[in-house]
């Protein structure tokens, strides 16, 4: 039954009554329990509100403000000239777009250029479904001398825009936000460093502006320091989510430097993780330094007809701008040659700060919160709050609600898509306050359950210390696999074993147990709650239950508070325990009713209307030899309007493997009278057995993209070259093994010389390009208002397609 309590604990227990049973121990037993729990909650209410209110973007700043500073209404008037209409890589709308650019780069008198050159893809040339991607791209170039340079620094943002929509945050923000920063720059004394302004094209088809630029511009032969200023939304924080490697002194100067500095190593972490990839992933290839920032909330508009300048909160393109001019300024003046030094930082927000320290120190602290942890579950058996078995089925029961949480959550919103099917075509809801809410109230149910129904046969004190150990192991396990995301658990943990120690040490009905474990849970606050909120629009609803996992991390952080909301046992019986146990299940109660409310609300005020319509995927194909069309769609199951145009499933990579593999629903459509690709021979030679073709194929309208595939059955690919650029032969699975793709191709084509061994017979080659839009085609029939477009770039594809024998 554990260790006879010493005269120490014996003193809370001194007072006329019976000792209550080691089992009721808390860490904190406050003669005045309501005014204790009132002031804790409070307390923790007051860091909490206090801690989302600084992750609120700046009140944006009037265009009359003073020259040397941003202001986003004078970088709003570019916004509504760049995201006017839709701007995708080569269209005419594009050139524009970057005429505006450079007017200004050059009305301010800067060194301005435009790149024109034929790129790949960042990172490699096969990245795409298709093949080999490549592009025609023509970035803006612009560059302010400084005094006596140690390096450079590039201020990145693209100017096109996805094909359905005009892009009014992704990414006229970001390219409207470096206009303002030259201007502020232009406007102030000239910086020690240069800083160039390099306004990139084709990211959205694939990344080649970027890749061109970084590559290949004389003014990135030395490489430098990267600020990429993204989007993908409409509004919130700005979010500094990822940095190149050794970025501790790159973070220093991000926190220094920047006004409204918003990041964590451990988005960082996530980020590099994943398969997505930015302007400043082409940087990176380069062995760049830099800092990629973006808003990423209110993501059900990203990549669709919605993103205009209308949508854009101009707080979130004020704190885009302050945060590059301010990082412009200090990198402008740094000595830029030994930034690389110093390893990985772990860092992340506070109020008025960003908190950062050694990447070094993440695995020490790790082990020291588990074994202040281990001391805390030593002294209280010692002091007799609780037992070893007790601490066994605390530590053991404690994984209940870290398992159901984040499990319940999934449940939910499978239930929620389940009646709102549309919501799986999204990013997230266009509305998705209440859901996040229902989310978060639901782990509290769990929680509060939870704890009301194992603390009298547990124990308080064995209950928060399982809740540590728990939060102290992640926080190990993090520091091994994903150390820039360890302080989410170890400085929660940490400060919960300090706390609990100091409460062990001192009078159980005094104030400074109670006033320890707030402070401690104060920490837990600070440190998740912003993480759980900032995690609802980084991964959408559709993960919200990682959201569920943070918020019940920070409630185990809170337990010790948690247990002031329970009635004091101390060995009732009967009626009185009764009335006890009621009470304590009144707060999950509250907390599921508060969830099936939130969610109910959700679904009543986020229903799909002219504003916020249903998204649905659609494309039309056609074989232009054969005269047959398909209408294709990626919804996995089809919207009521996508259903009228597809009813079965089909794997059209052997027609069309320019679209990639992979089956699509597909339903017949009536042929439009649409011309393929011209297929020119303009050389055929043989030598040892291969034939070298050289070929140029040439878009018979205005399209955004081509494609030429090899049918590997008729002849072996070994060496291939796009617009005198070399490209690698890879084989891919199928009839068509070597392919390119080519973005945004000129009127007068493109020229690809293949070098083949023919397997006897003509060499069948399958051209085909794709414009946007369906309106005009034969059998289509407009949306209605409530229903609108998928944010993808497959998004309204007219593609033709034909083989040509050679």
């Amino acid at each position: 039954m554990g260790a006879p309590p010493t005269p120490t604990a014996d003193r809370a227990a001194a007072r006329p009554g019976p000792r209550p049973p080691a089992a009721d121990r808390a860490l904190a037993r406050p003669r005045r329990r309501l005014v204790a729990a009132l002031a804790a909650l409070a307390a923790l209410i007051a860091v909490g509100a206090t801690s989302l209110v600084d992750l609120r973007p700046p009140t944006p700043r009037a265009a009359d403000a003073p020259a040397t500073d941003f202001s986003a209404g004078r970088a709003y008037e570019h916004v509504k000239i760049i995201a006017a209409r839709t701007h995708p890589a080569g269209s005419p709308a594009n050139d524009q777009v970057r005429a505006h650019v450079e007017q200004v780069l050059r009305g301010l008198g800067l060194e301005t250029q435009v790149q024109d050159t034929v790129a790949p893809e960042a990172g490699q040339l096969s990245g795409a479904a298709g093949g080999a991607t490549l592009a025609r791209v023509r970035n803006v170039v612009a560059r302010l001398p400084g005094t006596d340079p140690t390096g450079k620094v590039f201020l990145v943002a693209h100017y096109d825009s996805v094909q359905t929509g005009p892009g009014g945050n992704d990414d006229a923000a970001g390219t409207s936000a470096i206009l303002e920063v030259a201007r502020a720059l232009a406007a102030g004394p000239r910086p020690r460093n240069d800083i160039v302004f390099v306004l990139t094209d084709a990211e959205e088809a694939c990344l080649c502006g970027a890749a061109a630029f970084a590559s290949g511009h004389p003014l990135a032969a030395d490489g430098g320091v990267v600020l990429n200023l993204e989007a993908r939304g409409s509004t919130g924080p700005v979010i500094m989510f990822e940095t190149s490697r050794n970025n501790a002194k790159l973070v220093d100067v991000f926190g220094r430097a920047a006004p409204h500095p918003v990041g964590t190593s451990f988005a960082v972490e996530i980020y590099r993780a994943l398969p997505n990839d930015t302007d400043f992933t082409a940087f990176l290839d380069e062995d760049f330094l830099g800092l990629n920032s973006a808003y990423i909330d209110g993501g059900a508009i990203y990549h669709t007809p919605l993103d205009t300048p209308a949508a854009l909160d101009r707080a979130s393109l004020q704190q885009h701008g302050d945060n590059a001019l301010g990082l412009a300024r200090e990198f402008g003046r740094t000595d830029l040659a030994d930034l690389r030094a110093g390893g990985d930082a772990t860092y992340f927000p506070v109020p008025g700060a960003l908190v950062h320290y050694p990447g070094w120190l993440t695995l020490p602290l790790a082990l020291l919160a588990l074994a202040a942890v281990v001391a805390v579950g030593w002294l209280a058996r010692r002091r007799g709050r609780t037992t070893v078995g007790r601490l066994a089925a605390g530590f053991g029961l404690t994984l209940v609600p870290i398992v159901a949480a984040p499990v319940a959550a999934q449940l939910l919103w499978a239930a929620i898509t389940t009646i709102r099917p549309g919501y799986a075509e999204l990013l997230d809801p266009y509305r998705p306050t209440w859901y996040r809410i229902a989310v978060l109230a639901l782990a509290a149910a769990i929680v509060l359950a939870w704890y009301a129904l194992t603390r009298r046969r547990v124990g308080p004190a064995a209950l928060a210390v399982g809740g540590l150990t728990w939060l102290a192991l992640f926080g190990v396990l993090l520091a091994v696999a994903v150390p820039g995301g360890a302080y989410l658990a170890t400085l929660p943990a940490l400060a919960g074993a300090v706390g609990a120690l100091v409460a062990l040490g001192t009078r159980l009905d005094g104030p400074w147990p109670v006033v320890a474990v707030t402070a401690a849970a104060a920490v837990g606050v600070v440190i998740l709650l912003p993480t759980v909120v900032l995690l609802f629009p980084a991964l959408g609803m559709a993960m919200g239950g990682v959201a569920a996992l943070v918020a019940v991390l920070l409630g185990l952080a809170a337990l010790p508070v948690l247990d002031l909301l329970h009635p004091q046992a101390g060995g009732q019986r009967g009626l009185v325990a009764l009335r006890a146990r009621r009470l304590g299940a009144l707060p999950a109660l509250a907390a599921a009713v508060a969830a099936v409310v939130c969610a109910g609300v959700g679904l009543r005020v986020d229903r799909f209307d002219a504003a916020h319509p249903a998204p649905t995927h659609l494309m039309y194909a056609l074989d232009a030899g054969t005269r047959q069309a398909r209408w294709l769609s990626h919804e996995t199951g089809p919207q009521p309007w996508t259903d009228r145009y597809v009813d079965g499933e089909q794997d059209v990579s052997d027609d069309f493997p320019g679209l990639g593999d992979g089956e699509l629903r597909v339903g017949p459509a009536p042929a439009a009278d649409l011309p393929a690709p011209k297929l020119e021979v303009l050389a055929d030679t043989t030598a040892g057995g291969d034939r070298t073709l050289r070929l140029r194929v040439t878009p018979q309208r205005q399209v955004r993209l081509m494609s030429l595939h090899v049918d590997t059955t008729t002849a072996a690919v070994r060496r291939a070259e796009v617009a005198g650029r070399s490209v690698p032969v890879e084989a891919r699975d199928g009839r068509w093994g070597f392919g390119v793709v080519f973005h945004a191709p000129p009127a007068e084509g493109i020229e690809v010389t293949l070098t083949v061994t023919p397997t006897g017979g003509p060499v069948a080659l399958r051209a085909m390009d794709a414009s946007d839009g369906l309106d005009a085609l034969p059998g289509f029939q407009p949306r209605r208002a409530d229903v609108g477009v998928v944010g993808s770039h497959s998004s309204e594809m007219l593609a033709v397609a034909r083989t040509y024998p050679v």
